[in-house]
């Protein structure tokens, strides 16, 4: 049913007139407000433009332009519309892991996933080739961040020392120990000793150990210094390097209380 006179004829002519004014995001409602059209007719109208590829749908509702560039990927790359989609949901976030490391210039590895912290759980994206992964975070506006330009605007990424704790945190999701050693390799040239500790007060005391242990490992002892110091002040017991690993007869590792209880590999670049 026609609600009054439509600013646009059609989709087509909609979402070029987006794209025109540089914004590759919208809603199904914004297509209603639009064409001045049902959520019926306007569902349909997207389904069909959906099926040939010059739009997407990454979340229920919501929509993307995909360029010419883009168009084999099936999507824009996750980084290009996450933050039009947290901020639409109304959700904080902030791209961790491997994908924020990758921003921070460690990209020996690149996440088959892109990888968002969010509050509370959240289904998975999949949009054409392009993966979202979601993973919960306790403290999640505690943790620091900074801002880093897309093509399409900004996004919000964990910072190299909070990035660091949770590769050691969620070591799992990063593609075990030894990946995470290896990135923090890389990694470490961006971390800032003194910011390590007010990093780490949004995590559990038991990742700053473990980091503390591996940044030692791989060669970056020059910045664990104040890191050592808050461990000492704040464990209140001794911990294991891999939790899901038995522990054997291995000696305690003093300065970090932990019990290096697996053996690492670290993958170095030449």
């Amino acid at each position: 049913m026609k609600r009054g006179s439509a600013a646009h004829s059609n989709v087509r002519e909609y979402i070029s007139s987006l794209a025109a004014g540089g914004r590759y995001q919208f809603s199904s409602r914004d297509v209603q407000d639009a064409l001045s059209v049902s959520a019926d007719a306007a569902k349909l109208a997207l389904n069909r433009l959906t099926k040939r590829g010059p739009i997407a749908s990454p979340a229920r509702g919501f929509y993307v332009i995909v360029p010419p560039e883009y168009r084999k990927l099936g999507c824009l790359p996750a980084d290009q519309f996450i933050p039009a989609l947290m901020e639409r949901l109304g959700l904080y976030y902030y791209a961790g892991l491997l994908s924020a490391a990758q921003y921070h210039g460690a990209a020996h590895y690149r996440p088959q996933q892109f990888q968002v912290f969010v509050e509370k759980a959240r289904r998975p994206i999949r949009c054409g080739a392009v993966e979202v992964a979601f993973m919960v975070r306790k403290h999640l506006a505690q943790v620091p961040v900074q801002h880093f330009n897309t093509p399409r605007g900004t996004i919000t990424v964990s910072t190299p020392e909070a990035t660091a704790l949770d590769l050691v945190g969620y070591a799992h999701q990063a593609g075990g120990l030894n990946q995470v050693a290896t990135v923090l390799a890389e990694l470490a040239e961006k971390i800032d000793g003194r910011k390590l500790v007010s990093a780490a007060a949004a995590a559990p005391v038991p990742w700053a150990q473990r980091l503390g242990y591996l940044l030692t490992l791989v060669g970056a002892v020059e910045k664990t210094a104040a890191l050592k110091a808050y461990v000492r002040k704040t464990a209140r017991q001794s911990v294991t390097l891999s939790p899901g690993a038995p522990l054997e007869d291995v000696d305690r590792d003093r300065a970090w209380k932990l019990y290096p209880n697996t053996e690492i590999e670290v993958d170095l670049l030449p």
